[in-house]
């Protein structure tokens, strides 16, 4: 057995090291139970919103349903006024059979920093803290933050916050290794994470950069923390978590998906999403983005890109993935 271990986020036990990270807009039950299939050992939900929960918005309600085969499962919220995110933890508690519930503090969207929330709660840990602490001691469930290393380069604030989660009563913390204003761009400062391991006693999960088994080993080994996040990465890629899985555990590198194997899944990931939105158009609306993603590096895959911006049944779906095989297998003889 290699690097990899259980570990636990208070009494709950996490099978594996290797987490899957909270995407807006991706991380929906139906990709949810195509990550928890590749084996995940923990899975996020998509962030939901403080205020909608307290203004009892359905559509936010409807993202707190969880598949009975999704555990252990995260759900994150986010906000940036105390009382809200109290409520709404309170909520997710009750409502919400996820087994943690955790905090966003790293989303750098500007419409959800301007609200207070997201990574603008490192910019004033005081008054982070109080709602921190208010939101752990109002819930039964293990409460966890995902935060980045600070606002920008001149206020990298990530072990003080750290701390101060870890005195609030936080059971977990997931670490991105960017500033806010790095948002997804230039790398990933795993110094960071491994500063925070050193810092703290509670579990930490490093994030940022992991595009395979081997960038997951190496954080491990150089950082020491308790487990990997793996984000974008996972996007029409859904294998590099059971590949991760089995490079960690045995050593074992498991060869890629087939062209088949891709279009295979891109079709179970649309049934999927017809199921739970009962609605054809918009699931295959939004599995426009996740075709790409899945024939991304595909020779021809740049040419369909109209196509598949215009589709709008299952059946349209079926079709061009089948005329993408033919084309691709035609042009390989």
């Amino acid at each position: 057995m290699g690097v990899i271990s259980l570990f636990k986020i208070r009494n709950l036990e996490i099978k594996n090291r290797v987490i899957a990270a909270p995407l807006a807009g991706i991380s929906n039950e139906a990709y949810r139970k195509i990550l928890f299939e590749m084996g995940a050992g923990l899975v996020y939900a998509e962030m939901v919103s403080d205020k909608a929960l307290c203004y009892n918005n359905q559509k936010t309600y409807k993202m707190l349903e969880v598949g009975s085969n999704e555990h252990p499962l995260s759900m994150q919220i986010f906000g940036g006024d105390l009382e809200s995110l109290v409520q709404a933890a309170k909520i997710v508690d009750k409502s919400c059979d996820c087994d943690v519930i955790d905090i966003n503090m790293g989303c750098p969207v500007p419409k959800v920093v301007k609200t207070g929330a997201g990574s603008k709660l490192l910019c004033n840990l005081d008054t982070t803290y109080e709602m921190v602490r208010e939101v752990v001691n109002s819930v039964s469930k293990p409460v966890t933050a995902k935060i980045r290393i600070g606002w920008d380069n001149e206020s990298i604030n990530v072990v003080e916050t750290a701390k101060m989660l870890e005195k609030a009563g936080v059971s977990a913390i997931a670490v991105h290794a960017r500033t806010r204003s790095q948002f997804y761009s230039g790398e990933a400062d795993w110094k960071y994470i491994k500063e925070v391991k050193e810092a703290v006693n509670i579990p930490i999960i490093g994030n940022g950069d992991i595009k395979s088994p081997q960038d997951a080993k190496r954080m491990l080994e150089e950082t020491g923390c308790d487990a990997v996040m793996i984000g974008r990465a996972y996007l029409g890629n859904p294998w590099i978590i059971k590949q991760t899985i089995e490079f960690l555990n045995d050593g074992i590198v498991l060869t890629n998906p087939s062209i088949e194997e891709k279009i295979e899944m891109c079709l179970y990931h649309a049934n999927e999403l017809i199921k739970l939105y009962k609605n054809e158009l918009i699931a295959i609306k939004e599995m426009r983005s996740h075709v790409c993603w899945y024939l991304k590096g595909q020779k021809n895959s740049n040419r369909y890109k109209q196509k598949i911006n215009e589709l709008e049944t299952y059946k349209q779906l079926e079709k061009l993935l089948s005329d993408f095989l033919i084309e691709n297998r035609d042009s390989c003889e």
